[in-house]
């Protein structure tokens, strides 16, 4: 498994990275895929690399874990994808601000 440093540097900085990242969350209709939390503010002492993403209509909470598992194995990391319509309303500014888009 990669060092969590290595797997945010693969993704911030690789476009095969991003763009595999970005194959697998399509397949699963999710799109507008960004990263945040610690790994999008550039502090690689995280414990996780948290996504957030746009779902397609008519998509459910079983493509998001498809999304979710696929690119813990993909990255070697632990992920966790969050849905933008599954925002806390308390954190939703915060969150969107704070997003970098991959």
């Amino acid at each position: 498994m990669l060092s969590m440093e290595s797997a945010i540097e693969k993704v911030l900085s690789s476009a095969s990275s991003r763009e595999e990242i970005a194959g697998i969350a399509s397949r699963h209709g999710a799109r507008n895929v960004r990263v945040f939390g610690s790994a999008g503010r550039g502090e690689v002492e995280a414990g996780d690399l948290d996504i957030l993403v746009k779902m397609a209509a008519g998509r459910s909470l079983l493509d998001l874990i498809a999304v979710t598992n696929e690119l813990r194995e993909a990255l070697g990391v632990d992920v966790d994808v969050v849905s933008e319509d599954g925002l806390s309303p308390y954190l939703r500014e915060r969150i969107l601000a704070e997003a970098v888009t991959l």
